[in-house]
């Protein structure tokens, strides 16, 4: 077998800027041009998905960058597909770098006759010939356990502890991490441990899907700054009225650092008029232009962090040294300041 010189990246139509940010950053610290694989990933007129790879890839290590975000159908059919082209042209090993796993929220059966898609995913991956999997911010850390692979679940906490420590540097303690519900409190106490920040949480109950019919918080948010932590915000209905919430509890102003802006049909209006200060997103799926052209939405780079960690895997060295904020602001050149 001939020896891997450089790890090769690989990306659908996904997220093709993030794939592009991700080759810059991995360029940098490797002192070489790491481009993306010459390859066209196209639709017939039927809509069937086609895929050609136009280099050598025999026996090199391959990284296929694409989100499952939507269309999710697409998308997760391109990743497909693209694998199948690699695995047949000799790839010595593949991994899938999904920065949104998308069907994460169906990770089990919530009432009867439901399905477990994310599973089913998991199995459709593993298939294809998938042999790695590296991703941010589970929905759930369960789904790890859905692969028989090895599934690298990088954190957004410590990129946005930086962002934090920088944004409000002098007024830390002012500063109250929530959690829009219960099953979010791990995710958000991992953030408040890292700025040394109180936590307080908003019980939400549901009516039926996507409706909230009644929230309640939990700790005392008077006149703090408070920062609402979530994995994925979808229609944005949720997170506006969490932070109406905070505000009649008194809270002095609302901000909101999501991983996962998925932000479909009303979102971003709703957004925009709410009371939130700032949406705090990553570019784990491609931001609309409406999304960039929000003024209260702003938008920080995983690029830094999945290059190290792709480096990382290439290397075989440890991918966890990454959710350390030591390990993380140089990775930032600079753009955050560790205290």
């Amino acid at each position: 077998m001939p020896t891997i010189q450089e790890p090769k990246l690989i990306s659908g139509n996904a997220n093709l800027p993030l794939a592009n940010a991700i080759a810059r950053r991995m360029s940098l610290h490797r002192g070489v041009n790491v481009g993306l694989v010459d390859a066209r990933v196209e639709r017939f007129n039927d809509g069937e998905i086609f895929v050609e790879v136009f280099e050598n890839v025999r026996g090199e290590d391959m990284f296929i960058i694409q989100p499952t975000s939507n269309p999710a159908n697409d998308n997760l059919m391109e990743l497909l597909i693209m694998c199948d082209a690699l695995r047949r042209s000799s790839a010595a090993r593949i991994t899938a770098v999904i920065p949104y796993f998308g069907y994460a929220r169906q990770d089990r059966r919530s009432k009867a006759r439901t399905p477990i898609t994310s599973k089913l995913v998991a199995n459709m991956l593993v298939g294809a010939g998938i042999e790695r999997v590296l991703t941010m911010d589970l929905h759930a850390a369960q789904i790890q356990g859905f692969f028989d692979i090895p599934v690298d679940n990088l954190y957004a906490s410590p990129v946005f502890a930086l962002d934090l420590k920088t944004q409000f540097a002098g007024h830390l303690d002012d500063l109250m991490i929530v959690s829009p519900d219960v099953g979010g409190v791990a995710r958000a106490r991992d953030l408040a441990k890292r700025i040394d920040a109180p936590l307080s949480i908003v019980d939400k109950r549901r009516e039926k899907a996507g409706v909230v019919a009644e929230m309640t918080v939990i700790g005392d948010v008077t006149d703090k700054t408070c920062v609402i932590v979530d994995d994925i915000c979808d229609t944005a209905g949720t997170l506006c009225k969490a932070a109406e919430v905070l505000m009649e509890n008194g809270a002095k102003e609302v901000h909101s650092y999501i991983t996962h802006g998925v932000l479909s049909g009303p979102a971003v209006e709703r957004v925009t008029k709410s009371v939130m200060k700032s949406l705090v997103i990553t570019d784990s799926i491609q931001p609309t232009d409406a999304v960039k052209a929000a003024d209260n939405i702003r938008i920080v780079p995983t690029a830094p962090v999945f290059a190290q960690a792709i480096l990382n895997i290439w290397h075989g060295t440890s991918v966890s040294s990454l959710f350390e904020a030591e390990t993380l602001s140089p990775i930032y050149d600079g753009m955050y300041a560790a205290e």
